[in-house]
């Protein structure tokens, strides 16, 4: 009960019964790869009934939303379809024109959702708010170019025939299973493309962020020419979404969340045969080879694994550096790092199992030989945080292959640092994860910068002398068990289409 208050249960309760009944690891992960069956996935059965929104800068449950019924879930994606269909009959130019004026919802609500994002999950009243307005520039990105990614595509006319091409229509509802850390962003960047192509879209965001999640139902279901009920936020239990995937009426799925997650899930729309866009963790890499700026490479690497306290799946969870900078590159990120401030900089973590979970990872990388520079779970706690989630800019070095800094992602403001012997050892570390969502390299040769960023960096995007970001003009996505699919650019916005093949004789 505790680690549902925590709102971690999301995470526990997706796990299926046989993680209870069976003590084989092995067992249980061949389960999982094994999870495409005709049968529903035996979800763990709860009587949670409320969802309790804990804030975890004070411990303090500032409102409490219920659960909602079966029938009401039912009478929800009824209503959903109905909009869809009336929606799909919309010329796409019409569709992308009237969706376009959300960004003034959100601009106009930026202040409030920013506050309410901080109660929810922590983060500093500033950052929430640039990712509100980062949300209408989404929209203002598509409203301007998504007609053009939506026109028929003409193909070469097949012999005895007067014209081909291809037309992207709509699929249906496509169900959305968000995550905390980016309440607002993460939904209106999979929503705004999806939506635009045609379809409806059912919204099961993370228990602490239905308040982020009513505001972005609001500014969606209030603009003119577009069918109410096209965006609906789900208030519902974990075992319930196995329902709604199940509904005729939704064709897809978008995830982002943990790997073992998003496996289940993938796993079970895949047993459906419905189309999955999963978009999970990071344990990627900036290189920061021997003719690095210094100055350059550890403000990226400081403020890309800072903001948002470090619950980001793209930012630098392993920083490998090259053995004749690497005493200097520390110095410099232990003088950037002692001018962040609490409150602006960083904020506590999303909640106290959270931070639990990061004090162990970082003890444990000590035990392993890591030596610990600056912060880790002793720090003093800043006054008016009542200390539950605390957990302060640290950073470990020496750390080395095996050790628990290295092969799990700490999703916490932790910088690892790593030495490597040279520019190909460099890369080799880099590479030596499970992982592949977004990588970056710094040297003062751009040439070889772009070379080894194309050629040799095992991930979905990789930046060269800067922090990877997302932006809605360019795909976002990884490899490995970073993810499958795209989001944002003409990638996330035809993810969800029927790519319909037209012939006409």
């Amino acid at each position: 009960l505790q680690l549902m208050r925590n709102h971690r249960w999301l995470e526990l309760a997706f796990v299926p019964l046989s993680f209870e009944r069976r003590s084989g690891t092995l067992q249980t992960l061949a389960m999982l790869v094994r999870g495409v069956r005709k049968a529903r996935l035996p979800w763990v059965r709860r009587s949670l009934t409320t969802f309790p929104q804990i804030n975890p800068k004070t411990s303090e449950t500032f409102k409490e939303y219920t659960v909602m019924s079966d029938d009401e879930l039912h009478g929800i994606i009824s209503e959903t379809s109905s909009a869809y269909q009336e929606w799909r009959r919309v010329p796409a130019a019409q569709r992308v024109k009237a969706l376009g004026a959300a960004a003034e919802g959100l601009r106009q609500r930026a202040d409030e959702a920013a506050e309410l994002i901080c109660q929810e999950m922590g983060k500093p009243v500033g950052q929430g708010k640039a990712e509100v307005l980062k949300s209408a520039y989404l929209v203002d990105w598509y409203a301007e170019n998504g007609a053009a990614f939506l026109k028929d595509a003409v193909y070469p006319t097949l012999p005895g025939f007067q014209k081909s091409y291809v037309s992207y229509q709509p699929l249906g509802t496509i169900l959305s299973i968000m995550p905390w850390n980016y309440p607002m962003w993460q939904v209106i960047r999979m929503a705004i493309p999806t939506l635009m192509a045609g379809n409806a879209v059912v919204l099961k965001h993370a228990p602490n962020c239905f308040g982020t999640a009513a505001i972005c139902e609001d500014v969606l279901n209030s603009l003119p020419g577009v069918p109410k009920n096209l965006f609906r936020s789900l208030i519902i239990d974990v075992p319930q979404v196995d329902a709604v995937l199940e509904h005729p009426s939704v064709q897809g799925v978008a995830f982002t969340g943990s790997e073992g997650v998003g496996r289940v899930v993938a796993a079970r729309a895949g047993s459906l045969l419905k189309k999955a866009v999963i978009e999970l963790g990071g344990s990627d890499a900036y290189t920061i080879l021997a003719d690095a700026d210094l100055d350059l490479a550890a403000d990226a690497v400081v403020n890309a694994r800072i903001a948002n306290t470090g619950q980001v799946c793209i930012s630098p969870k392993r920083a490998i550096v090259d053995k004749c900078v690497k005493a200097a590159f520390e110095q410099k990120v232990l003088e950037k790092v002692a001018l962040k401030k609490y409150g602006v900089d960083f904020g506590p973590l999303v909640h106290a199992k959270a931070r639990e979970d990061i004090a162990k990872q970082v003890a444990d990388s000590q035990a392993e030989g890591a030596k610990l520079l600056v912060g880790g779970a002793d720090s003093p706690v800043p006054e008016g945080d009542c200390g539950a989630a605390y957990f302060p800019p640290t950073v470990l070095t020496d750390v080395t292959p095996g050790m628990t800094a290295f092969e799990k992602e700490i999703f916490g403001p932790v910088i690892s640092i790593i030495e490597a012997n040279d520019e190909a050892h460099a890369i080799e570390l880099a590479n030596q994860s499970p992982y592949g969502l977004g990588g970056a390299v710094f040297t003062q040769n751009k040439e070889k910068g772009e070379r080894i960023a194309v050629n040799d960096i095992e991930a979905g995007m990789c930046f060269v002398n800067d922090f990877v970001r997302s932006d809605p003009s360019l795909p976002f996505g990884g490899v490995k068990n970073s993810g499958l699919g795209r989001e944002c650019a003409a990638f996330g916005m035809l993810e969800f289409v029927n790519v319909k093949t037209i012939c006409v004789k």
